[in-house]
């Protein structure tokens, strides 16, 4: 009788560690930023573990977020301009908003704004999940037709300066 009570218990531990090797350790984002000059636009792609946005959104706004919400797309847009900027000569930049796509459990976010110039002198502010997950680590990758390079962002570095340093 005893070894069948060690056993279950054991049996149930199993179980509920395992349950912690799917909740995943590692919170990272990438981030995008480049110049086209066919169109004359800054480009960002912002790509996200989508359950990561939605835990955040959720926490924030303090209701059940998902897929299923009704706001969804308009949450995740109010967060996403909230929390990630471009500066250019001391003045933000309106980043359009041009939408969102779900792929095998990761979010992409599209956004672009009129530019001509080049990126070395640019300022990005990247807070995203930083504040909820203290181990994120967010990668900025930029690209214009001079320089190309990446920056890191974590809780206790949310601002970097795109350098001319190649």
């Amino acid at each position: 009788m005893f070894t069948k009570f060690f056993s279950g218990i054991l049996l149930l531990l199993t179980l509920a560690s395992g349950s912690q090797v799917l909740a995943h350790k590692y919170f990272f984002g990438l981030t995008e930023i480049s110049v086209n000059p066919r169109t004359n636009t800054l480009e960002v792609i912002h790509q996200f573990t989508a359950h990561d946005i939605e835990n955040t959104i959720a926490e924030l706004s303090q209701e059940h977020f998902s897929p299923e919400h009704k706001k969804y797309e308009k949450y995740i847009q109010l967060y996403f301009e909230k929390h990630f900027k471009i500066i250019a000569s001391d003045k933000v930049l309106k980043l359009n908003w041009v939408g969102i796509e779900i792929v095998k459990g990761n979010i992409y976010v599209y956004q672009e704004t009129p530019f001509k110039n080049f990126l070395s002198g640019i300022v990005v502010k990247n807070e995203l999940l930083v504040d909820t997950y203290i181990k994120q680590v967010n990668t900025v990758n930029y690209q214009d037709n001079k320089i190309k390079g990446s920056l890191t962002f974590t809780n206790s570095h949310k601002i970097a300066t795109i350098d001319n340093i190649n």
